[in-house]
């Protein structure tokens, strides 16, 4: 009797139990649909760039081949080189520098950075150098290149002296060079960092001569040091003689002594002989494309500044 009751409640029990599994089961392989909201796609925009239009490629105009490019496009790097140093020097040492002081007197050392920032880091999409000789000028034997002035004012011609003559930075403080002494175009580094002062995007028409030689340039660190910041040639014989002291040839450098017949000789020399110096000063002048035949005097070199004087030297 007990038996014939228990079995059909196990059974009962057993048959709920595995509908209850069944259901968990059933619950478990439903599919869960999610919904992702997908956004259209956008039409592609250009990402804005504060720089753009800007290059730090050297601008070389396809009038030269292909070895003035590979001889220009090298220059051009070493006067970026000789400039990044300079820069770096005086960013290192400020105004307690010997050189500084040397070439610089008692002036700000902001100035000086900036110039040799623009070449070492500024944009180079504004100005160009070429190989060509559209103004004439390069058939003029002492013509190593020349700032095109008023007829392209952002350009530059680099005349074949200048690939035949021009010296590597490597060499520099080699050839029997010293600073004091030597020409400042020398090498083609420390020649280009005084062509592209002459750019108007450069040297902002404030980079000028103000002091040629050596001597003179030493005399404007004293006599006016707001303009020795600004002088062409200060800030070139400032590039070499620290590169020199600090990289060509560590902590010795190749300053050399000026020449003592520098200036006096010159004086000497007008004053003897007036009616040649006033010959040759009436040699130096502006040369344009009609008149090619207008000249220095041989055996300078000449080139043309922003305010369109040539200089020879």
């Amino acid at each position: 009797m007990k038996s014939f009751i228990t079995y059909p409640v196990l059974g009962a029990l057993v048959l709920a139990g595995d509908i209850v599994a069944a259901s968990r089961l059933q619950r478990r392989q439903e599919a869960v649909t999610v919904t992702h909201t997908v956004p259209a796609p956008q039409a592609s925009t250009t990402a804005w760039s504060w720089n753009a239009g800007g290059s730090n490629i050297w601008p070389i105009h396809e009038s030269c081949n292909a070895t003035e490019k590979a001889l220009l496009k090298r220059g051009l790097d070493e006067a970026a080189t000789l400039a990044g140093h300079a820069k770096d020097h005086v960013l290192r040492f400020g105004n307690s520098s010997d050189f500084y002081q040397k070439y610089f007197g008692s002036a700000s050392t902001g100035e000086v950075i900036g110039w040799f920032d623009k070449i070492a880091n500024g944009d180079r999409s504004r100005y160009k150098f070429r190989c060509d000789n559209p103004d004439g000028n390069c058939v003029l034997p002492a013509w190593g290149g020349h700032w095109r002035g008023e007829n392209a004012t952002e350009e530059t011609v680099i005349c074949p002296l200048s690939y035949e003559t021009r010296k590597p930075l490597d060499g520099l403080c080699g050839y029997g060079y010293t600073v004091a002494s030597g020409a400042l175009n020398v090498y083609f580094a420390s020649d280009l960092i005084h062509r592209l002062f002459h750019m108007p995007s450069v040297g902002e028409g404030v980079v000028e001569h103000y002091a040629d030689t050596y001597t003179d340039c030493l005399e404007l660190a004293t006599s006016s040091p707001e303009q020795a910041v600004r002088n062409t040639h200060t800030l070139q014989y400032f590039a070499l003689d620290v590169y020199a002291f600090d990289i060509a040839l560590p902590n010795d450098g190749c300053t050399g002594k000026a020449p003592e017949e520098s200036s006096s000789s010159a004086v000497t020399s007008a004053l003897a002989s007036p009616t040649e110096a006033t010959s040759t000063n009436a040699a130096v002048t502006a040369t344009t494309a009609d008149d090619v035949t207008t000249t220095a005097s041989a055996g300078a070199e000449c080139h043309t500044h922003s305010n369109g004087d040539v200089h020879c030297s």
